[in-house]
């Protein structure tokens, strides 16, 4: 058991384990999004864990949602056409990370204080990543290359309605 734990922990061999699907997708190009898949993995055994204390079923709920809300989000808003839109799911990301953070600290009794600081750290760089992502995004506008059009036009032949 304690071997397999530190397998799911190890980023590098999390990797290696994914599947050539989703690493062919340009997607899989974001860092950020990259940690936000190996934390939900993660949690998927964390919250295993959680769900086996009565009193903590409702924290492992919140911690699932709120860490695969984090990934969700970054595909989501990659694929939009916008750096604004793409911001805004950003964002929600950015919102599900801090949220995730939140839940994984009132975890900590029952995960232990070593893999609450693991989830942290990958956390914070999530967090860390997204801070710089957002602004970049809201700055980035699609525009068409300009064009100048010239047309004649006799504007006492246009019939208005």
């Amino acid at each position: 058991m304690v071997n397999e734990v530190k397998r799911q922990s190890n980023y590098a061999d999390w990797e290696q384990e994914v599947s050539p699907g989703i690493k062919a997708d340009s997607l899989w190009k974001m860092q950020a999004y990259r940690f936000a898949l190996f934390l939900d993995d993660l949690c998927w055994h964390d919250t295993a864990k959680l769900l086996k204390v009565p009193r903590m079923l409702g924290i492992a709920d919140q911690l699932a949602r709120a860490t695969g809300s984090i990934g969700a989000n970054l595909a989501e808003g990659y694929s939009r056409g916008t750096g604004r839109d793409r911001a805004r799911f950003y964002e929600y990301s950015l919102g599900s990370a801090r949220e995730s953070r939140h839940w994984y600290y009132k975890a900590r009794h029952v995960l232990g204080e070593a893999v609450y600081q693991h989830r942290e750290q990958i956390l914070a760089k999530i967090i860390r990543l997204l801070l710089t992502m957002i602004p970049d995004q809201r700055q980035r506008v699609l525009r068409e290359v300009e064009i100048t059009y010239e047309a004649e036009l006799d504007l006492e032949r246009i019939p208005y309605a």
